[in-house]
Formats: C-alpha cells, sequence, structure tokens
C-alpha cells in the first residue's frame, strides 16, 4: 500500500505541468477540482470488512467459524478496532449481533448454531465498522448463508413453480414434493394451504399428496407484484396424532418475469458515434438471464444482433442516428420474446470511452460527434481518475479533435476498480466509466502437502508460501480444510477477499457469482468484467456535492474500543460537575473510575469484556450521591437496510445441501432419535404467548430473553434498553420501537404485554426484574391480530413468576432497598465475542484413531502467520470421510496487499 501512495502522488506531480499549461479564467479550474477532491478523499479514508467463513453453507448445530479482515485506501491513521457482524433472519430480522475486536487489522469470531434459535433458512450476513456507517449501507459486507435443519425440521421438500398467467395475471402453479426427515415420500397425506402477503390473503385451499409425496397447488391472485412478496404457508397432516408439519414457501420466484436495460458507454447515446452499449437482463428473482436478440430502428431495420456474455449481461455496437429510436427484441432461454426500448438518441454530446486496457497502458478516447465540436471547440475539458479513494490522474486539454486519445501508465493506479470522470469547465461532469486496472498482482500463494494422497486419519503436513511481486512477504492469514465429497460448492459463488475487497465493495448493485471474475481468470472473463462494470455506477461520493462544499456528516469516528459514556446530573436536571464515578465488571474483577467533564459527561474508554457480561456504574462516590441521576448513551447501530444480495437466497436449500445434510443427521442422529423416541418431553420454555389468548393469534417469536440475562437488574426498564433485541429505546419519548422501522423515520412504539394484559412503558418500573421468567419479542404481526386493537408495531411480552403467598408487611427500609436506584447503573452492554478454538483431535494411537470422524470442516486455523521468509507450516489430522479435501488460504500482508489459494489433495481408505 506504501507503494501506490508513492506512485499516485508521483503521478499526480508529473500531471501538473500541463494542468498549469492550459490554465484558463473557467468557472472552475482544474486545480480547484483536484483540490476538493483530494480534500475529500483525504478526510473521509475508505475502510472496507471481509469475512472468510470455514464453509459456505451450514446446519443447524453446528459452529460457524469466520475470520474477520479489515482494510482500508490510507494507512496514516488510526483504523477502526472493532468489527461488528450481524445476523440476520430470512425476513430480515435482526437475530443477533457480535462485536469482533481487531488486532494489526484482524480478528476472529465463531457463531454457535443452537437449535432453539436457528431453523432452516437463508441468513444473511452483514459487517461493517462504526466509521462505515458515516456512509452508505450499500458498502458493508454482505453475504447469504444457506442454513440446513435436520435436527427441528421433520418436514423436507423440494418446490417449484409455474407461471400459469404467461406474465400477464396473477396465477402461479406450485409442484412441491414432501419428504420426511429420513427422505422417505410422504404420499397421500391430506393438506391445507393460503397464500398471503404480510396481513393480506392472496388464496387458499385444500389438497392431497399423490403416492409419492407430490402436490399440486394452484395459487390465483389479483396482482402480481403483491404476490411476489407473499408466502405459501402449507399445513401437512403428520399421519399420527402429531400436531400437524408446516412449510413455508417464498413466492418471489413464483412469477417468471424480465426486464432489460441498456447502458451506453460514457452515458449517453450519441448521434454519430460508434461505442458500446451494455445491456443487462435479469428476472423477478433478481438473477441474470441469458438472451439473443436484435436492435432495430424505427423502421424495423436490424441495425446489430445481441447475446449476452455472461449472467444476462453483454454489449452491441451501432452507429445511432439523429431523430431515430431504437428498440431491442428479445428472446429468452424458455422462449418467452419481449421488446425493449434503448435510451434515446441525443444529438451531440462528448463521451469517454476504454479503447484497451490488456497492455500495461490503459487507453482512453474522449470522443464527440460533430454537433457537439462545432460548438464546443477549444473548450477546455477535464479528466479526473481515482481508484478506491485515491486520486490517481487529473488533467485539462482543449478539444481541438472529435477524439483525443490518452494514454495512462497502470502504474498509477491500485488494483481495483478504477472511476473515470469527464467534466466541463464548468465542474459539470458529462460522462463516466468505470474500469477494472490490474496493476499489483494479488499476493501469489502456494500451498504444499508432503504427500497428494492419504488415508483416513492419517497426519498432513502443509507448507504455504507467500510471495508479492518476487519478493517474499510476511503476513496474515486463515486457513480452512473441508470435506469437498460433503460440502460441495461452485468456486464461482463464492465471496472471496478479492471479489469482495477489489470489486463488490465499491459496488453499489448485485454482482452475481462474483468470484467467476477472479476463478481462473482468462480473456473472456476479463471481457465479461468490463461489460459488469458498463451495467454498473460508482457512488461513494458525487462530484456535484464535493464542488458545493458539502462533505458526509460524521456522526461516528473509527472505534478504538469499547466505550460507554453519559450523563451524571442532580434531580433537579443540573449536570454535575467533576463528579466521580466508579465502573465495576463482576465477572473481570475489573474497577475503573473517572470524573465528569464541566458539562456532567463522562466516558469510560478502553474496557474490554465478553458479550452478556454486567456491568455496573455507580456514583456513591460523591457527597450528595443520594440527589444524583446516571443517564447512559444509547448505543447507535445501523438500520436494516434492504439488500440486492437477497438474490443469493437458496429456494429448496434441502437439495442444495443434499450431502452436507446427509452428514449433518449422521452426526446428529442421537439427538434426532432423542427427539422421536420422547415425545412427551418438551424442549419448549415454561412460558409462552399462546397461554395467553389476547396474544395467542401471534405467530413465533423472533426472540426469546431468558431469566439469566437479567440477573443483576435492578430497573427493569432501564436493563430492556440493552436486553431487547431488534427493539430501540428512544429516550425523548421514553417508548420502545422496532429499530429497523425507527432507524427509518416510523415512530410507531412496541406494546408490552405482562402475563398477557397490555401495559404502558411507565408501568413496567412496578415489575421486579427478578420476578421475570422470560420475555418474547416479535417484531411482526403478520395477521395483525393485536396491531389493529392497540396500533402498535412490535410486541414484547414479558412473563413472570406466580405471586408469593401474602406474607407480612414490609417495613420501609425494605421498602426502599426494593426502589431502583437512580445512582447505580446495572447493564448488559454488547461486549467482544467470547474466544473459543477450533477442536483438532490428535490420531496418534490406535484408541484414539477408532473414534469415529465425520467432521466435515477438518481444519480451521484464523491465526496463520508467515514470518519475513514468507511461510508457514501447519500440520493436522483427516477425518473419515474419503475423496477430495479443499484448502482455502486467504489473508493479507503487512502493507495490506491480499490474496486466495485454493489447493486441493486425496484421502482414501
Amino acid at each position: 500500500m506504501n507503494r501506490i501512495v508513492k506512485l499516485i502522488c508521483y503521478s499526480l506531480i508529473i500531471c501538473c505541468p500541463s494542468i498549469e499549461s492550459f490554465a484558463q479564467q473557467d468557472s472552475v479550474s482544474v486545480n480547484t477540482l483536484v483540490e476538493k477532491t483530494q480534500k475529500l478523499l483525504e478526510a473521509y479514508p475508505i475502510e472496507k470488512v471481509h469475512l472468510h467463513f470455514d464453509k459456505p453453507y451450514y446446519a443447524v448445530g453446528d459452529t460457524l467459524w469466520f475470520k474477520t479482515y479489515l482494510t482500508s485506501n490510507m494507512y496514516n491513521y488510526d483504523l477502526s478496532k472493532v468489527v461488528y457482524v450481524e445476523v440476520m433472519n430470512g425476513k430480515d430480522s435482526l437475530m443477533q449481533t457480535m462485536r469482533i475486536p481487531l488486532t494489526n487489522n484482524v480478528g476472529e469470531g465463531h457463531l454457535v448454531l443452537d437449535q432453539e434459535w436457528y431453523s432452516q433458512g437463508n441468513y444473511r450476513f452483514r459487517a461493517y465498522t462504526k466509521w462505515m456507517v458515516n456512509f452508505d449501507p450499500a458498502y458493508f459486507f454482505n453475504k447469504i448463508i444457506p442454513i440446513g435443519d435436520v435436527l427441528n425440521n421433520a418436514l423436507h421438500y423440494n418446490v417449484t413453480f409455474n407461471d400459469v398467467g404467461k406474465g400477464k395475471s396473477a396465477r402461479t402453479q406450485a409442484v412441491i414434493q414432501f419428504k420426511d426427515r429420513e427422505g422417505k415420500p410422504l404420499g397421500n397425506r391430506k393438506l391445507n394451504w393460503s397464500a398471503q402477503a404480510g396481513w393480506e390473503p392472496i388464496d387458499d385451499g385444500k389438497g392431497q399428496t399423490d403416492a409419492v409425496g407430490n402436490a399440486v397447488i394452484n395459487i390465483n391472485g389479483k396482482d402480481r407484484e403483491q404476490l411476489r412478496k407473499g408466502n405459501l404457508y402449507v399445513s401437512l397432516e403428520s399421519g399420527s396424532a402429531a400436531p400437524p408439519m408446516l412449510g413455508t414457501f417464498s413466492l418471489q420466484s413464483a412469477l417468471w418475469d424480465a426486464d432489460v436495460q441498456f447502458f451506453p458507454e460514457g452515458g449517453d447515446l450519441i448521434a454519430g458515434l460508434s461505442k458500446k452499449v451494455a445491456f443487462k437482463a435479469i428476472g423477478s428473482d433478481g438473477r441474470g438471464l441469458s438472451v439473443k436478440g436484435s436492435v432495430v430502428n424505427q423502421k424495423g431495420t436490424e441495425v446489430a444482433t445481441l447475446s449476452d456474455v455472461h449472467k444476462g449481461m453483454g454489449y452491441v455496437s451501432f452507429i445511432p442516428e439523429i431523430g431515430d429510436a431504437y428498440t431491442a427484441n428479445i428472446t429468452f432461454e424458455n422462449g418467452e420474446s419481449r421488446s425493449f426500448p434503448l435510451p434515446p438518441v441525443v444529438e451531440q454530446g462528448i463521451s469517454v470511452t476504454v479503447v484497451k486496457s490488456d497492455t500495461s497502458e490503459l487507453q482512453l478516447a474522449i470522443v464527440a460527434n460533430d454537433r457537439f465540436f462545432a460548438a464546443n471547440k477549444g473548450k477546455a475539458f477535464y479528466l479526473i481518475a481515482q481508484a478506491n479513494g485515491i486520486l490517481c490522474y487529473a488533467a485539462q486539454a482543449a478539444l481541438r479533435n472529435n477524439a483525443v486519445v490518452v494514454n495512462l501508465p497502470k502504474d498509477r493506479f491500485p488494483t481495483g476498480i478504477a472511476q473515470l470522470t469527464l467534466f466541463t469547465s464548468a465542474g459539470k461532469p458529462v460522462s463516466e466509466r468505470l474500469v477494472f486496472v490490474e496493476n499489483i498482482k494479488p499476493l501469489s500463494i502456494t500451498v504444499s502437502s508432503d504427500q497428494k494422497e492419504y488415508t483416513t486419519k492419517q497426519l498432513v503436513k502443509l507448507g504455504i508460501k507467500v510471495v508479492n511481486n518476487d519478493t517474499l512477504t510476511a503476513g496474515n492469514y486463515s486457513v480452512a480444510v473441508v470435506d469437498e465429497s460433503k460440502v460441495p460448492y461452485d468456486e464461482n459463488k463464492e465471496t472471496t477477499i478479492l471479489s469482495n475487497l477489489l470489486l463488490t465493495s465499491d459496488l453499489k448493485g448485485y454482482v452475481e457469482e462474483p468470484n467467476y471474475y477472479f476463478n481462473q481468470p482468462d480473456d473472456q472473463k476479463k471481457e465479461a468484467l468490463d461489460v459488469l462494470l458498463l451495467t454498473q455506477g460508482y457512488r461513494r461520493f458525487s462530484y456535484a456535492e464535493i464542488l458545493a462544499d458539502r462533505y458526509p456528516e460524521v456522526h461516528f469516528f473509527p472505534e478504538q474500543g469499547i466505550e460507554i459514556s453519559g450523563v451524571l446530573r442532580l434531580n433537579n436536571g443540573k449536570p454535575v460537575v467533576n463528579g466521580g464515578l466508579l465502573l465495576s465488571i463482576p465477572d473481570r474483577s475489573f474497577r475503573k473510575d473517572t470524573y465528569t467533564d464541566e458539562n456532567g459527561r463522562f466516558v469510560f474508554k478502553d474496557l474490554v469484556f465478553t458479550d452478556s457480561s454486567r456491568v455496573t456504574i455507580n456514583a456513591r462516590g460523591n457527597d450528595n450521591y443520594r440527589d444524583m441521576v446516571i443517564n447512559v448513551d444509547p448505543t447507535r447501530y445501523p438500520g436494516i437496510d434492504t439488500t440486492f444480495y437477497r438474490a443469493d437466497n437458496v429456494l429448496n436449500i434441502d437439495n442444495m445441501l443434499a450431502p452436507y445434510l446427509t452428514n449433518s443427521r449422521n452426526e446428529y442422529r442421537t439427538s434426532i432419535l432423542l427427539e422421536e423416541v420422547e415425545v412427551t418431553a418438551s424442549s419448549r420454555p415454561s412460558f409462552s404467548h399462546k397461554d395467553y389468548p389476547a396474544i395467542s393469534g401471534l405467530g413465533m417469536a423472533d426472540h426469546q430473553i431468558s431469566a439469566d440475562r437479567l440477573k443483576g437488574c435492578n430497573n427493569l426498564i432501564m436493563c430492556l434498553q440493552t436486553a431487547l433485541t431488534g427493539i430501540t429505546y428512544d429516550s425523548q419519548s421514553q417508548l420502545f420501537y422496532i429499530t429497523r422501522d425507527y432507524n427509518a423515520g416510523g415512530r410507531i412504539p412496541v406494546q408490552f404485554f405482562v402475563n398477557g394484559m397490555a401495559m404502558d412503558v411507565p408501568s413496567l418500573n412496578g415489575i421486579m426484574p427478578t420476578e421475570v421468567e422470560g420475555i418474547e419479542i416479535f417484531l411482526r404481526d403478520e395477521l395483525g391480530t393485536v396491531s389493529r386493537m392497540y396500533q402498535n408495531n412490535g410486541v414484547v411480552s414479558i412473563y413472570t413468576t406466580k405471586k408469593q403467598e401474602k406474607g407480612p408487611r414490609m417495613s420501609l427500609s425494605q421498602i426502599e432497598a426494593l426502589l431502583p436506584k437512580s445512582n447505580i447503573v446495572d447493564l448488559t452492554p454488547l461486549g467482544y465475542v467470547e474466544e473459543r478454538k477450533f477442536y483438532t483431535p490428535k490420531y496418534d494411537t490406535p484408541e484414539r484413531r477408532a473414534v469415529s470422524d465425520i467432521r466435515t470442516t477438518v481444519y480451521w486455523n484464523p491465526q496463520v502467520k508467515a514470518g519475513d521468509d514468507g511461510t508457514a507450516q501447519l500440520d493436522f489430522y483427516n477425518a473419515d470421510g474419503t475423496g477430495s479435501y479443499r484448502v482455502v488460504v486467504e489473508g493479507m500482508d503487512a502493507t495490506g496487499n491480499i490474496g486466495r489459494a485454493v489447493y486441493r489433495y486425496t484421502v482414501k481408505q
């Protein structure tokens, strides 16, 4: 990275003489444009987060392992030392937030997929730093991970949809095959079904499976868009006295539809200029559609043919004419044909285009048609190039010909996406082009093993060698070894450190199969990558905002550790100056004190504790502590955004994960048999909303909180502010709101129930935290059974233990002891994820080798460090699985250069 910065500074110095020689009395000089751009880029460094997981998918009961990498385009400031990893279910409801500490820009974590909380579905993992929250959440790390379930899920299925309405009416046919947990068809079973979008019913009916478990369900809706937003709910009889089995199916892809968009290179379709016009064809599920077709003018004359290069993306070239209009007649793989208009032809214009980029130079052309050239001959235009938040090139040139060729040495750019923007002398951007520049190659990581073939449970010795441009380099890496026969996966679909940090982290739109462009790249893949960038836009900042001196607001600085802050006031609201406070963490035998400033504010910095630790702050060291109130600042998190990456959702998880789930079924066989035998046992908690008529119509709780979470709590409302997952407390209104809606501007509060009775927030002060048996959180009320009556958004149901028999009257001192103390605050803030090591067995004796080992992740090591000689040595034992074992190495060296390697070896019996 240091080398990159030096090269860029050198390039700007070279460009300065040319800038000065062309200087004119324009409304905005190129120097001004450069200075303002440089000011923005230097003041707002770009941080990027990448997560390397040990596997691409999991099953309920597994432990998910990951390594966190943080990179920046600048290293002359204190980078964030904390990364947040969030887990969201298929409804984008927040399930868990993990706080990962970083050392030397890397960290590690794990997540146990507890069967009490996780079920089969597509889970979204989002990662970011607090500094990244200042900007668009579209640049956060996002990854969809399918999770199968053989522990809780007794109903398995495969579903396909047929669009009976043929793109016109909202009619679809669902063909579903139902199987039990052992894979046996559930034949001749009666079923009930309903389709609904939120609270709105779409259709319902009854049916029966045939002898092989197949059922055909015809859904008739009124609106296609509403149907696509809905779900199909099926209740299938179990064949015994047990309750019916339930299945939920997303209708997102139930109707076939297609859209094709066109993107002329540089921005406009300019009359008289021949250049690329990229296109992108996507289906209703957000994924690319293979297409063929032709472009015709308004007379119906064909001017070009087209076919996609990759995943529905491609380009055509033709010369548009003034006054003409163009249409693309497209044929899709399923035989459907549609017509789509191209953008209108502009009579005059100028554009920046890429001529070639496969040499040591990036050759550009600034081209204008005759009308534009005649009207702007001799006028100045500016060309600015930036990549990864670094200004790489700036120049000014007078328009003396229709075309100007510009050659940019690639060594002025860091590897990644470069944004080329052409401006008028007034500072108005008129053309933009994104191009991928490969300057410094990724780290060359070589993996070797002492043998190419092994037997089961044999010791494996791996060697890793890392080279950066012919120089051995030190670095930090993570290594995952999986049994590929149990964990098959398409390498192109992976979210790798290369595809993420060099491509998707700079693009707002969805990129399908991002690793395709980096997996053994060739000319065809480089062409496909260029087409991808023709259909994307770079919007990390706006030049119009820069020229107007409007810069992003900063609400969070790079976080250096855990901080707890707030204000100490007297009962009358006056801040306490130089007031003393003591923070203690009993689990760690930790104590720390601090004093308030002139505004009564206090802050405890650099705290270290794990999640769910109890933290106590008290002001009792002050003389008049009885009159003091401690107000702790609420922790702010970004809202839950919608993401295009939901297109990666897997509809038929049972099919896609079949080998993995078969192995999981064998691995957790004991748990499954226990569930089947102990019919009378119940794993559900002793509290449930189903026991109370007022809230029995609610669905499954999104989150549950046990009484242990409130242990040591003195004030219930204060503890609920940090304990309620997915809920935000607003200190001004003193009400609770669903976090995702609150961050989006919604102000409809949550409704609280205590043992089935509705209660307002102030009334909760009458409940002793020690009496709370459990809490259920409902972020959605699909049927509206509660929200229609109480006009609320979300429900928090609190369950308390039964009241004790009436005893003797309490004394005044006993009553005072029960009252919450405002000068003592008990918190359970989000701490760091608890450290845990991956278990690596040793099979060095016959007794140890006799143990069955059907693990899918054979080895996981997030702390592989290569020394100055660029090498590292690892050893581990194989499991019982035979076939191909895949080794994946990802990481970065000390200067931020990244790399990835995949290696395979064979295991025989």
